[in-house]
């Protein structure tokens, strides 16, 4: 059981931060100070601009020295944004980290009572007298360390991914790279030209796509999916499955299979806008390049196999499972493009309505059509842009087509950039025809991205602004669509534009099995969908479980550059435990008194991260009995397990029902 410790009599100092005028535009920071000075136990009591700042830190280490002090307070902005900075500075000054506490007076106080300041710096105080008297109960925590196992796993080979595995491996790491795709790249291989550069995707692919098929450190599984995850940092066990390509490495992709197969089904790699055959290479500079069998729909009737000269097809290959230990993991999971639901702006109700996905298929020179847009056997002579479908979708505003719809609120970001590449591409391609650009706000926020925005207007696209809560209206109209719209750039001017082909510019949203990956790895997800990062700006590719790492469009919406960027951050990130070979765990976890605990198991059914085992022991009487125990290294904190004891058997270190009720009292006027 986690006894309390002797402890020596408190000498607090406690700092108080403007914030600029975050805290100070609002709370009378000097009456907190002077408040602060006369509780008990108080020895020093400081303000200061910017209490994160350097000269602030300093300040508190020579107080720390100079007062003997033994608890720290600094009352600012969350936890979550530089509890560890402040827990450093009182390591560096010789204090155990965990006699420090932090008062929140920026986020709970000051910004929610904007307009009440003396209420608000009354609060404060209050906020600082809990923070003391929880302090005085506050213990040192020792530090643990666990080993590591020297190799690491990448979820995704799209561009993120594929970075991050080479970014491992060049630091001369093992690898595990697991895709689900029966072919690498991601994303980015069903892209044509890409922005800024003008290069073509594919020509960007493949120097990785090589690179990592020749790197011997880097073993690449595709078909394949991370079935579980137990453990924590820097002892991950991972459950893999192989799922079976029916087609061995003896495939030359020579397509005489494909041409026996009676079978066709839309190909999602031109997002349905050509077929292809139950099996089928996944595109032509697929890697590795050999044929698949798609079991949904292939009837087992054996005519590639008889096609097949190398008898490379296997019609009764099973799924294979393997287990492996990793010490990190790089979640580069990617994203799906918006689908649009039946209706939203004429999309499969008209032929002639596509996502811009789609376009890029079109105009890419691999593309089904090899670069054209056939319309029935004649060029295009006019085509519509819609902006923001399905994104910035504000409640309120947006009527959704489906009743369960939930809205998509953030800006995709890349979107009106990709959508301005093609319009300039089809006024080159297609000079006659006329080009509208119907938009709600224009975003090219990149180095580069704002010359497409030039080169579109020089080329003569039309411009058209509406709405939110008016947008364009999709109908038929003579041989082709009609789509009218109120132009806010001519007052209000109502217009009807005949279009040959209308472009809905969809956004980014996350992976449709993005709740099963989450299931998995135990990691939140914002209120967007994507996978939380555990800061967004001091650490954007960590999440809150130690350990895994964020690359890509995982995290939300980014264009190639940011998120190859990105995959490099998560390895540099993920290769930090590899090199040290061990790794400090967080001390604050729950601890079983064994003498008291039941073994009912209730703690083991809330424990999210199974850090929580019931086991049979056999105690000194030698009478077989079940109790609870606690993995350190696998134990988050979150206190599930202290709630669910129904005999009060668990206690969470440096979170004890003494100090919760010391700061209840406190508030209480105790």
């Amino acid at each position: 059981m986690f006894r309390l410790q002797e402890k020596e009599a408190p000498r607090i100092g406690v700092y108080i931060c403007h914030c600029g005028t975050n805290i100070a535009g609002v709370v009378d920071v000097g009456d907190v100070v002077k408040y602060a000075a006369n509780l008990p136990n108080v020895v020093v009591a400081r303000d200061y601009l910017y209490m994160c700042s350097a000269p602030a830190q300093t300040m508190i280490t020579e107080d720390i020295k100079e007062h003997e002090l033994n608890r720290v307070v600094v009352a600012s902005c969350s936890p979550r944004m530089h509890e560890p900075t402040f827990r450093k500075v009182c390591e560096d000054a010789g204090l155990n980290p965990y006699l420090f506490e932090m008062a929140n007076i920026r986020e709970h106080c000051s910004w929610v009572h904007t307009r009440e300041p003396v209420k608000a710096t009354e609060k404060a105080k209050d906020l600082v007298k809990m923070a003391v008297a929880r302090t005085r109960l506050l213990e040192k925590l020792p530090k643990k360390e666990v080993g590591v196992t020297i190799r690491a796993l990448v979820i995704g080979a799209g561009v993120s991914g594929l970075r991050a595995s080479l970014d491992l491996a060049q630091r001369g790491f093992e690898v595990y790279l697991i895709e689900k795709a029966p072919a690498v790249g991601g994303r980015t291989a069903q892209l044509g030209e890409v922005f800024p550069t003008g290069e073509m995707a594919l020509d960007i692919l493949r120097p990785m796509i090589k690179a990592v098929a020749s790197n011997q450190r880097i073993r690449l599984f595709t078909n394949s999916e991370v079935e579980a995850i137990e453990g924590f940092i820097g002892n991950f066990r991972v459950k893999v499955v192989v799922n079976p390509r029916h087609v061995t490495n003896e495939c030359d992709a020579c397509r005489k299979c494909e041409k026996a197969c009676p079978i066709t089904a839309p190909n999602d790699f031109d997002f349905g806008l050509s077929q292809r055959k139950a099996i089928y290479l996944p595109f032509e500079d697929a890697m590795p390049r050999t044929h698949v069998i798609d079991s949904r729909t292939c009837t087992r009737c054996g005519k590639c196999v008889d096609a097949c000269e190398r008898k490379a097809v296997d019609l009764e290959e099973k799924p294979m499972k393997f287990e492996v230990d990793v010490g990190t993991i790089v979640v580069a999971t990617g994203y799906d493009p918006y689908e649009p639901p039946e209706g939203e702006y004429g999309y499969k109700t008209y032929d002639r309505v596509m996502t811009l996905p789609q376009l890029e298929r079109l105009m890419d020179e691999n593309g089904p059509t090899k670069g054209q847009l056939p319309l029935s056997g004649t060029a295009p002579k006019s085509v519509v842009f819609v902006s923001c479908v399905g994104s910035r979708q504000e409640a309120g505003i947006y009527k959704p087509i489906k009743a369960d719809q939930q809205p998509n609120r953030y800006c995709s970001r890349v979107c009106c950039t990709a959508a301005l590449k093609n319009c300039v591409e089809i006024r080159k391609k297609y000079p006659d025809a006329r080009v509208f650009y119907l938009y709600r706000d224009i975003r090219t926020y990149g180095k580069g991205y704002e010359d497409y925005y030039r080169k579109a207007s020089e080329s003569q696209v039309l411009f058209l602004r509406y709405r939110p809560e008016d947008p364009p209206l999709v109908s038929a109209g003579g041989s082709g669509l009609i789509v009218t719209v109120q132009d806010l750039l001519t007052q209000n001017e109502t217009l009807a534009i005949p279009a040959d082909l209308v472009v809905l510019n969809v956004g980014m949203v996350p992976r449709a099995d993005a709740s099963d990956i989450q299931a998995k790895l135990k990691i939140a997800r914002s209120g967007d969908g994507f996978f939380q990062e555990a800061h967004a700006k001091l650490r954007p590719v960590d999440t809150p479980l130690d350990g895994i790492y964020l690359a890509g469009t995982a995290q939300g919406p980014k264009d190639i550059t940011e998120s190859s960027s990105m995959g490099s951050a998560a390895a540099a990130k993920a290769a930090i435990p590899l090199a040290r070979g061990k790794v400090e765990v967080e001390p604050i976890v729950a601890v079983v008194d064994e003498e008291i605990c039941k073994g009912c198991g209730r703690c083991e059914d809330v424990c999210e991260y199974s850090a929580i085992k019931v086991e049979e022991v056999q105690p000194l009487v030698k009478v077989p009995m079940l109790v609870a125990r606690v993995t350190d290294a696998q134990c988050k904190g979150c206190g599930s397990c202290v709630v669910a004891c129904p005999i009060g058997a668990i206690v969470m270190k440096h979170f004890t029902s003494r100090q919760i009720q010391a700061m209840i009292t406190a508030a209480m006027g105790g």
